[in-house]
């Protein structure tokens, strides 16, 4: 069959869940058994947003090939339970720079260059990418709101895929917000009705309307929203808000989401196989609330939760699993010192610090570990934590006072963690890092091996420090053990300390390929210990 294009566009306001509606159009097409794929086009100029504080755009997530993207991705991946590539995630930066490069090549011919044609045909070359490959469907997420200025060139490309390709191979479904007012106890439309002249003056029609709402739609309201936004009232969809964020796609699929858009783009497969997802989503409602486990994420970015993303779902991924309600607290890094410490965590059941750059909060982190190693408490270390845990160990235990890492002090005696000697001349901080999927060997009679049952496993990368193996005899032999290394065993990937229940760290970020029907075996097994030991 053709290649069929799925845009998802946002109006009114932002947050409105389009990732979460563009992953869950993904999850039920899988259903339905065509392969599906989801890109995001956001945009900023910035070409990725690696470079960007969490408090920005929230965490950045990696895929395989070591493209740092938008946190929708991992959305994306969690939901339709494949691997992304670079080629999900496109910014308007990346656009500007290809486009730029090829002006000063030549390859325009002394052309004037311009929004329209090269911008646009740049982003449709994005979009077009995966025919010619075993993708059915093809679902595009736009960023930001329509009407923003820096979005109108994605706006105006979408536009001219829907006048090139067959009628029946795009559908647009434009996601917006009926808001309730309290005061006269009613769901307004107009702000969707606004919203969607807006798309239409930019030459889009949308065939689909997905209206976030925190009640149920009035027959009437759907009535009025059909007239005046012109479209079948079938297709004004309800998304309320789930007690459950994986039980969304079941949601729509409810409302008609699925049967409008097989109806739209004439699609054979028309009734979805979501047995298995039921099954999950009826598990998980099973787990008695009551039955909690009190899991804290000591970190630096605590005050927007999307930059830990991928971490607190991983954790509700392994309660599913366990059958336990777990209970996340964000703590402040900055707050923790060695005076306060056992105030602040004595409630926790386990304890995850996760990735950060900079020096920012690390003490706290290191009076983290401490505690938790000193306590018995189960601990798992992701990338940054991994480098503190060493830290506090060589400190600590190994009696190195000023034991640090060289991205904090390059003029520390005893750098545990140091830089990656190919990367000291790199002047570019978004090319000094090692990013994307490595191999990592686990050694035998090891608690790594225990929890993952495999000898080599792939994960994802996001780090430019590197463990300084001129400590490892001395921290192995007083009980800090290197449970997994590179293949050439050069690279420390694992760590783990003996004579205790649960503490283990690891250089890279295993989050980052959990999802909720195969959860990553770390955080399945913290939880786990964490609940056998409350």
């Amino acid at each position: 069959m053709n290649t069929k294009y799925i845009f998802v566009t946002g109006g009114v306001v932002s947050g409105l869940g389009k990732g979460i509606t563009a992953a869950s159009i993904g999850r039920l097409l899988k259903n339905r058994g065509y392969k599906v794929t989801i890109q995001k086009f956001d945009p900023y100029i910035n070409v990725d947003p690696g470079t960007m504080n969490p408090y920005e755009h929230g965490e950045v997530f990696v895929t395989e090939d070591g493209a740092e993207t938008d946190l929708d991705l991992g959305h994306y991946e969690r939901f339709i339970d494949e691997n992304l590539t670079k080629d999900s995630s496109i910014t308007m930066g990346k656009i500007y720079q290809s486009v730029i490069d090829k002006e000063r090549r030549g390859d325009y011919l002394g052309k004037t260059v311009q929004v329209i044609p090269h911008i646009t045909n740049e982003i449709k070359e994005k979009i077009y990418s995966f025919e010619n490959t075993d993708t059915d469907i093809v679902i595009t997420e736009v960023g930001g709101t329509v009407g923003d200025i820096e979005g109108l060139s994605i706006i105006e490309a979408i536009r001219q895929v829907g006048l090139e390709k067959n009628p029946n191979d795009v559908v647009y479904i434009h996601v917006t917000l009926l808001p309730y007012i309290f005061g006269s106890n009613e769901i307004k439309s107009k702000p969707t009705q606004h919203s969607v002249k807006e798309l239409q003056s930019f030459g889009i029609k949308p065939n689909i309307l997905v209206c976030r709402t925190e009640s149920d739609i009035p027959d009437n309201i759907k009535e009025k929203l059909s007239l005046f936004c012109n479209v079948r009232k079938t297709s004004v969809i309800l998304n309320k808000t789930s007690d459950c964020l994986y039980a969304v796609p079941l949601m729509l699929e409810a409302e008609g989401l699925g049967r409008e858009i097989c109806n739209h783009l004439r699609l054979d497969n028309y009734v979805p196989d979501n047995s298995k997802w039921e099954d999950m989503i009826k598990n998980i409602r099973k787990i008695d609330k009551s039955n909690i486990v009190n899991i804290a994420i000591v970190g630096k970015y605590i005050k927007l939760e999307d930059s830990y993303i991928s971490v607190i779902e991983s954790l509700h991924h392994a309660g599913f699993v366990n059958k336990v309600n777990v209970k996340i607290k964000l703590i402040d890094s900055e707050d923790i010192n060695k005076d306060n410490v056992l105030e602040i965590l004595k409630n926790m059941d386990g304890i995850v610090v996760p990735g950060g750059f900079g020096n920012r909060g690390i003490e706290g982190k290191i009076e983290t570990i401490r505690y938790a190693r000193e306590n018995n408490i189960p601990f798992l270390g992701i990338c940054l934590g991994m480098q503190m845990a060493v830290i506090e160990f060589a400190r600590n235990v190994l009696n190195l006072s000023d034991a640090n890492s060289e991205e904090f002090n390059d003029k520390t005696n005893n750098p545990v963690i140091h830089i990656m000697e190919e990367q000291k001349n790199i002047s570019e901080k978004g090319g000094t890092m090692r990013l994307g999927v490595y191999p990592c060997i686990i050694k035998d009679n090891t608690l790594a091996k225990k929890v993952y049952e495999k000898e080599k496993i792939f994960e994802r990368h996001r780090h430019r420090y590197e463990f300084n193996n001129k400590y490892r005899e001395k921290l192995e032999n007083l009980g800090l053990k290197v449970c997994g290394t590179s293949p050439d065993g050069l690279l420390v990937e694992m760590v783990e300390l003996e004579n205790h229940p649960y503490f283990i760290a690891v250089q890279f970020h295993p989050e980052l390929k959990s999802r909720p029907n195969n959860p990553a075996p770390l955080f399945v097994e913290l939880v786990r210990v964490s609940k056998k030991l409350k």
